[in-house]
């Protein structure tokens, strides 16, 4: 009996860029298959190798999805494959703002935002520096294009972090405030998305917000219980461990993606990951696998009907502060300056000894204060005082 000899099988990257291209999540992919969305992860990173059946199977539909994808392209016009993507990223976002429950149901867990599918680093950076010369933006143009792709899902995944609607909108707010400002920057990154994303997660953290006074008051809880439930236990997770959760089986980054945007090692990542599962698998055991957990954040963002303000709008708001506190440095240096400036022309210009405390001098006697006065000195005094009113009496000279 003769077998037949394994169907060779792409690079990893080879096989992430075939499933993407072909528009399927890995759960899709992986029911497809017969395996599960982590082992197709893994296949995918190659840390793992598919073998037996599995990868025969996993083989054969690389190659039919790598057949299609030629297929197509030769029918496809050469422009109109970008503008495609592009066009279908748009479309994916639009109904993740106004219908969300549909997008959820397609989301690409290995780079989707809790909200919305998300393609690629590159794809992202394709649409802010695109090859094609005919469909070159500006600055203004690629900013909006980037805010409108990724802000709507990005508040989204900011609330799951705070719990609170209005803090999750600021601090996406003054991710892209903070983006504009350093536009040459964000647009050279690999991963404008992730770029932003860092810093809305570190604006939405940040500790000062305790001392807000409109944020000592709790926002109301979502109405469902599962999902208030499931909310306060994140809430109750530590900051660091929270946003691991919320990257790896929210937004579905890679393990070293993940530690390198939280800042950490990848064994602690793997530790704060490994430890929010169990304080969630711990309140909510429903929710001990991970595929459940992250359908589960889908749901709880796409409940919240959160809207992002308007790209102009939020620039310009940028623009305007931006203004408002380099004018405010200006004016500060201006009165320090003056300040400086009046303090020179006031100072004295040469050194003033102070005036020596006074000194015993020996051998005067001190002076006596003068005692009670006696009978013939007040009655002088009287009289003095009396003629000091009516003067002395006048000498007339008499006529003889």
């Amino acid at each position: 009996m003769t077998q037949s000899p394994p169907i060779p099988l792409p690079p990893p990257k080879e096989r992430r860029r075939l499933r993407e291209a072909a528009a399927l999540t890995r759960a899709q992919l992986a029911s497809r298959v017969g395996v599960t969305s982590e082992t197709v992860h893994g296949w995918e990173t190659g840390r793992s190798t598919p073998r037996g059946r599995k990868g025969e199977k996993y083989a054969r539909l690389l190659n039919s999805l790598e057949a299609e994808a030629e297929a197509e392209a030769e029918v496809t016009p050469p422009h109109a494959e970008h503008r495609t993507a592009i066009a279908s990223d748009h479309r994916h976002t639009i109904v993740a703002d106004q219908r969300h429950t549909t997008t959820v149901a397609v989301a690409d867990r290995s780079r989707t935002p809790v909200t919305g599918r998300r393609p690629g680093a590159a794809r992202t950076t394709a649409l802010l520096r695109p090859d094609d010369a005919t469909a070159a933006l500006t600055p203004d143009q690629a900013f909006d294009a980037l805010y409108a792709f990724c802000a709507p899902a990005l508040v989204r995944q900011t609330y799951l972090l705070t719990g609170r609607r209005e803090l999750a909108r600021e601090s996406v707010e003054r991710a892209f405030h903070i983006a504009w400002q350093r536009w040459p920057e964000v647009a050279r990154d690999r991963d404008p998305a992730g770029w932003v994303r860092a810093v809305a997660y570190d604006c939405a953290l940040s500790p000062w917000h305790r001392f807000r006074l409109r944020h000592r008051c709790p926002e109301p809880p979502p109405s469902d219980a599962f999902d208030r439930a499931l909310l306060d236990t994140l809430l109750k997770l530590p900051p660091s461990y929270r946003r691991t959760l919320l990257l790896y089986d929210g937004v579905g980054l890679g393990l070293p993606e993940t530690a390198a945007e939280t800042e950490a090692s990848t064994r602690a990542a793997v530790n704060r990951l490994a430890h929010a599962r169990e304080a969630v698998a711990e309140r909510l055991p429903e929710l001990a696998d991970p595929e459940v957990l992250h359908w589960r954040l889908v749901g709880l963002a796409s409940i919240e009907r959160l809207r992002a303000a308007k790209p102009l709008v939020v620039r310009r708001t940028g623009e305007r502060r931006a203004r408002f506190w380099t004018r405010a440095a200006i004016a500060f240096t201006i009165a320090l300056i003056g300040a400086t400036a009046l303090t020179a022309r006031t100072a004295p210009t040469h050194y003033e000894p102070p005036v020596p405390p006074g000194e015993t001098v020996q051998g005067v006697p001190p002076p006596v204060a003068p005692g009670p006065l006696s009978e013939s000195e007040q009655e002088l005094r009287a009289k003095l005082r009396r003629e000091e009113q009516g003067g002395p009496d006048r000498l007339l000279p008499q006529p003889r």
